[in-house]
């Protein structure tokens, strides 16, 4: 038995998307092959598999204990979830060299089929960030005697799917903010700021709609701008280490003092990124739009609208509920909604009652009579009647027009 005789060992999915690419989620099946190519007879121990699924965090931090001293800290914290493991030929003890027990292989290639149930629980969704991971693996081992062990490990993609079609997802983000320059004994006046987005939840590839007015009362140019962040957060041994990152960003007109710009619907592209992780308890993942106003000179005027970037996109009946509640929230002064020119005329009086119900209506009820008693005739014989009195005609002209301004009264004020 030589080493050379194993020419390869290869892990391949069965994979159901059109990309060829293993992705799955929690309660789905994984399935695949380890393909054994060997160019002579061997004698194997065992094939194994093991998969796992685990979250992990690590950074180090440095201090001083003293004048002349210093300690390096290390932050580890480690959630597992999921460990399984096959047997595909073979027996489980691998640390005896005896030939009892041995599997012959022939020369050429062979296929082991593997199948395993991810855990129905929520999983944390993969991810690589600069200070923790979340990954998912199948690694095969193979055993022979008197050699060392002959291992290839293939990773697979899990996604926790995020559906952006929820209430909470679907409600506009707005804000408004203002701040006013000082220098020395000199005050400018106030910069404002008010932003709005449709919703809280995107999928990458979307573009974001922004909605904003900017007004530069101050003495200086200023310039509107808007990015979207990711924010890590990494937790371990009560303590947290966060790394923010720029994903897109867009800039605006600059504004000289006084002048004012309004941005109805200005686009920002999503651009492919990782969906949120919101469930692990070690590593954490969100985005924000930022809209702000860059001040040469001074601390920046911005809004954080948050964000929830997911897997499940817009349903269309998703976006026209978005739409409506976003429209109808918005502020009209300065986004720009306008109502329709003409106004749409109500039914005429003889769509809904007919003659006869109005002929029959006057007729004295017989369930009434005790009512009809209670009250005068001449009251009774009028509320009957204007039951189904017509309403007055629609008119786009208004009948009693305002009285000219010279004989309106003057403000009080004035």
């Amino acid at each position: 038995m030589v080493l050379g005789k194993v020419k390869s060992l290869t892990i391949s999915f069965d994979c159901l998307n059109d990309s060829n690419v293993p992705v799955y989620s929690s309660g789905d099946t994984v399935s695949g092959r380890v393909r054994l190519e060997v160019t002579g007879e061997i004698r194997v121990k065992s094939l194994k598999i093991h998969a796992r699924g685990h979250a992990k965090v690590r950074w180090t931090e440095s201090r001083n204990a003293g004048s002349n001293t210093a300690y390096t800290q290390n932050y580890t914290e480690e959630v597992e979830y999921f460990n399984h493991k096959d047997i595909l030929i073979g027996h489980e003890r691998d640390d005896d060299n005896s030939e009892e027990g041995l599997h012959t292989i022939h020369s050429g290639r062979h296929e082991y089929a593997f199948s395993f149930e991810l855990p129905q629980t929520p999983l944390a969704t993969s991810f690589e960030g600069r200070h923790g991971s979340v990954r998912y693996w199948v690694k095969a081992e193979l055993h022979r005697p008197w050699l060392l062990p002959v291992k290839l490990k293939k990773e697979f993609t899990v996604f926790e799917h995020i559906d952006i079609n929820t209430p909470s997802l679907l409600s506009p983000q707005a804000g408004t903010k203002e701040k006013t320059l000082c220098c020395w004994f000199c005050t400018s006046g106030p910069i404002s700021l008010s932003a709005k987005i449709e919703r809280k939840g995107y999928t990458p590839g979307e573009s974001i709609q922004i909605f904003a007015e900017i007004e530069n009362c101050s003495s200086r140019m200023v310039v509107p701008k808007a990015t979207i962040y990711q924010t890590q957060a990494f937790y371990a041994k009560g303590k947290m280490k966060e790394v923010r990152q720029l994903v897109a960003n867009l800039r605006g007109e600059s504004l000289s003092s006084g002048k004012t710009e309004t941005w109805n619907g200005k686009q920002l592209k999503i651009p492919p990124v990782s969906p949120s992780i919101l469930d692990c308890s070690i590593i954490r993942v969100e985005y924000s739009l930022m809209v702000y106003v860059d001040i040469p000179g001074a601390m920046d005027l911005f809004l954080n609208l948050p964000l929830v970037i997911g897997t499940i996109p817009l349903h269309p009946f998703g976006s026209r509920t978005s739409s409506v509640s976003s429209q109808g929230s918005m502020n009209m002064n300065w986004l720009g909604l306008t109502l329709p020119e003409r106004p749409e005329a109500p039914p005429s009086y003889a769509e809904v009652v007919t003659e006869e119900q109005r002929q029959s209506s006057l007729a004295p009820l017989g369930a009434c009579d005790d009512f009809e008693r209670a009250l005068p005739g001449p009251l009774f014989a009028y509320i009957q009647e204007f039951r189904f009195l017509p309403p007055p005609l629609y008119s786009e002209i208004d009948p009693n027009p305002d009285q000219p301004a010279d004989d309106r009264p003057s403000c009080p004020s004035r």
